[in-house]
């Protein structure tokens, strides 16, 4: 068992490195500048082409947002949330969401989990829950070093150092399920999907996470929330045809080294530890 079912595409990751060492050693015949093959690489056209496109990537937002706006919908429909409402920019969350109990969750949308900007967020004082949602729809990746790095690297250590409560994760997004990003939860068992607009999607991998700060003297073993405290993460299992052993329970545990704060993270599924770490002091890379 593994931290999450999704791998990396090692055929697609193949193609990937032999078409970057075409457009490395190819782009000067793409167009045509007026320019020799060593002034076109010397002049910086291709380096700032392509820092322009990787930004643009990077930035965009849309695809995302509207991604969730279709999902976020699709609940709404079917009665699993009763409204949601977007930031619009003005807050370090993204989403609001009205649950049928009459709770509050807030999400915050974010993309690969394995960079500092996992860690800019805030807890609204209205939020009866908040989660993290990760769309990260670069195929190229390794979405189980990603969700490690999310868990372990970047959320723990920021609950931990900054005293913010995360209620739980989900990883999931428009590439799941395709050929770039084959599901096991759908093997054999196509009606697992759930057709959202053009989107056709299979269960979403959810965290959970503990309803504690860990503290070192009075909370060092704080375990992960029940699916059923966590409406939101519930409504997602629901809604989109989850089984009870694909949720994922993570706990942490803190200590002291020394000066240093450490902290050891556990994922359990189905029963099972499917991953663990050492303990290690909280470290930002």
């Amino acid at each position: 068992m593994t931290i999450t079912p999704c791998e990396k595409n090692p055929e697609l990751k193949q193609r990937i490195e032999e078409f970057a060492e075409i457009l490395k050693t190819k782009a000067h015949l793409l167009a045509n500048f007026g320019l020799s093959e060593s002034d076109f690489y010397n002049s910086g056209l291709f380096r700032g082409s392509i820092e322009r496109v990787r930004g643009q990537f990077s930035a965009t937002m849309r695809e995302k947002r509207e991604f969730v706006r279709r999902v976020l919908s699709f609940m709404e429909d079917n009665k699993f949330i009763r409204s949601f409402e977007s930031s619009g920019g003005r807050n370090r969350y993204d989403y609001t969401v009205e649950l049928p109990s009459g709770k509050t969750a807030v999400i915050e949308l974010k993309g690969g989990l394995d960079g500092n900007n996992t860690n800019i967020f805030e807890r609204p004082a209205h939020a009866n829950e908040l989660i993290v949602w990760s769309v990260s729809t670069n195929q190229g990746g390794d979405p189980r070093r990603n969700v490690w790095s999310g868990l372990h690297t970047r959320l723990s250590a920021e609950m931990i150092s900054n005293n913010k409560r995360v209620d739980g994760l989900i990883v999931w997004d428009w590439v799941c399920g395709t050929l770039g990003r084959k599901c096991p939860k759908l093997a054999g068992d196509s009606f697992r999907k759930t057709v959202v607009a053009q989107f056709e999607l299979p269960p979403p991998c959810i965290y959970l996470l503990p309803a504690t700060i860990p503290e070192v003297r009075n909370n060092p073993t704080p375990t992960a929330q029940a699916l059923s405290s966590v409406e939101i993460l519930e409504a997602f299992h629901q809604c989109f045809k989850g089984e009870p052993d694909e949720v994922n329970y993570v706990d942490f545990e803190v200590a002291y080294r020394g000066a240093d704060t450490i902290r050891r993270t556990t994922v359990r599924r189905g029963g099972h530890i499917v991953q663990q770490s050492e303990f290690s002091p909280i470290q930002r890379r």
